[in-house]
């Protein structure tokens, strides 16, 4: 592989799985062969020209998620008469939302929503879209990239973690030290940072071991290129969407307080 170091995790992911990006910052893409179909392969990168100062990381501010939509869009009007949609790959790298002022009073939320109406869009069109965590996957910026897929797949490094805040962050919200709050995590498993916690949540389909998520060996990559090729054959052969995350015999165990409020709303409404 080229020399990656200067890049951030999205950014040498997709260019090992993708090659040279089309797309410039904030938002790569690339279109490659992924099993025996041409995929379209997105990540949200560093963007250090960018006007908004928050939104120079990896992180999705207005710019971010008005591109993302875009961007889907675009993959959705090309194949509008295609017998087959192609599958899309969000590679997820994001360190939260790019809040500020100024981004508060332009409507942040309008941009996050446009992105993850987008990727809805696309999953209901028969587009197969699947996430690829290789990095951390926060807060709204998780849900706005990646959330949405019908297949979620992380790796298991160092550095990957879902959840909707930063540890500092939480512990001054609980008023906790940090220590106490990863002692919490251990008992409440959607306190937890681990990855291996949010698999038992039933929202992650594979928790991908033996890859190093900064310098990837080849044989690491095709690994992981085959296994996102059988997601995205996995999310073809499922029409359910996303009710799949309720169905595992994790979520049942985890998540039965809220598979039980599901069903007394489906119920009521039902009767009404």
């Amino acid at each position: 592989m080229n020399d990656t170091t200067d890049l951030s995790r999205g950014q040498r992911w997709l260019r090992a799985l993708a090659g040279e990006p089309s797309g410039t910052a904030p938002i790569w893409c690339a279109d490659a062969q992924s099993g025996h179909e041409l995929t379209r392969f997105l990540a949200v990168v560093p963007d250090p020209d960018n006007r908004f100062p928050r939104a120079r990381e990896n992180v999705v501010g207005l710019e971010q998620g008005w591109h993302l939509a875009r961007t889907v869009r675009d993959v959705i009007d090309a194949d509008a008469h295609a017998p087959r949609r192609r599958p899309i790959v969000a590679i997820v790298d994001v360190k939260g939302q790019a809040y500020g002022y100024r981004e508060e009073m332009l409507g942040i939320h309008l941009a996050c929503a446009a992105a993850i109406d987008a990727y809805a869009c696309a999953r209901l069109a028969g587009h197969p879209i699947v996430a690829l965590i290789v990095g951390p996957a926060m807060s709204g910026a998780f849900l706005a990239h990646g959330y949405q897929a019908n297949r979620i797949l992380a790796l298991d490094a160092p550095g990957t973690m879902v959840h909707a805040m930063g540890k500092e962050a939480a512990a001054r919200v609980t008023r906790r030290c940090v220590e106490a709050l990863d002692a919490l995590g251990e008992t409440i498993t959607p306190m937890s940072y681990s990855l291996t916690a949010f698999a038992r949540l039933g929202l992650l389909d594979h928790l991908i071991e033996g890859v190093d998520a900064d310098a990837p060996t080849d044989e690491q990559i095709a690994r992981v290129r085959q296994m996102l090729a059988d997601a995205v054959k996995s999310a073809r052969s499922d029409p359910s969407g996303l009710s799949h995350r309720l169905d595992s015999e994790t979520a049942r165990s985890t998540r039965a307080a809220s598979i039980e409020v599901r069903r007394r709303l489906a119920q009521q409404w039902d009767a009404a």
